[in-house]
């Protein structure tokens, strides 16, 4: 289930608007992640995110690890 739930939070960091060079603490990566679950709901999040690598897989192969290790770190 921690994966699942991991993989839903790290696809809403990865649409929301903030951004790796921010340097978001910890809190800040939590509050983007659960305004943009909220905003957008979990299937939105997930289409945005296959969008983005169909348009800009040389980009978004970055902001996904960047997402993936922010998550793991903001709720661990």
């Amino acid at each position: 289930m921690h994966a699942v739930i991991d993989a839903i939070r790290t696809e809403a960091l990865f649409v929301s608007n903030l951004q790796r060079s921010q340097s978001p603490t910890p809190e800040v990566i939590r509050a983007a992640v659960n305004s943009t679950v909220d905003r957008l709901g979990e299937a939105r999040c997930a289409e945005l995110v296959a969008q983005e690598f169909g348009e800009h897989p040389d980009c978004a192969i970055g902001r996904m690890r960047w997402a993936r290790s922010a998550v793991r770190l903001a709720f661990a």
